[in-house]
């Protein structure tokens, strides 16, 4: 009987290494984050700042979900609601007594906004699988909503 590797006494096998240089291989039905990005991106309808800002004056939600330091620092969206990625389910599901206020409906227009457009587009994922159709994200994120000169405000 052959001794038993490193990764083999760990509970990993012999599959669990891809060829050298390659990383390790995944586990069957997996998916990397390019293809879960590309996923959640192909369900929503994003938006390029300046139509977002027109969906925010006509009374739609922007939540802004980048974290403290990264708002303090680049400032924020005057009107936008803040909350941190870690409680945007909780806080916009209809369904949840930690709801926000605001988030009393299904059919709530939402824009989710991020630093480049990345976390949003897997945030607004999240509030689709909760029920909110309409919920989507800004294209390139705070960057872009910045680099389009629309107004910022800052973060103390």
């Amino acid at each position: 009987m052959a001794a038993m590797t490193d990764n083999e006494a760990a509970g990993g096998g012999p599959a669990d290494s891809g060829p050298a240089g390659c990383g390790p291989v995944a586990p069957p039905g997996s998916r990397g984050i390019d293809e879960i990005l590309a996923a959640a991106r192909e369900r929503l309808h994003r938006l390029d700042p300046a139509r977002a800002y027109e969906v925010q004056r006509c009374g739609g939600i922007l939540v802004d979900i980048r974290p403290y330091a990264q708002r303090r620092e680049a400032g924020g969206i005057p009107g936008a609601v803040v909350v941190e990625r870690n409680h945007l389910e909780w806080r916009f599901d209809p369904r949840c007594a930690a709801r926000l206020p605001v988030a009393d409906r299904y059919d709530l227009p939402i824009v989710v906004v991020c630093a480049e457009g990345y976390t949003s587009s897997l945030a607004a994922a999240a509030l689709q699988d909760l029920g909110l159709w309409r919920a989507t994200d800004l294209r390139g994120g705070f960057a872009a909503w910045c680099a389009a000169g629309l107004p910022v405000e800052s973060v103390e």
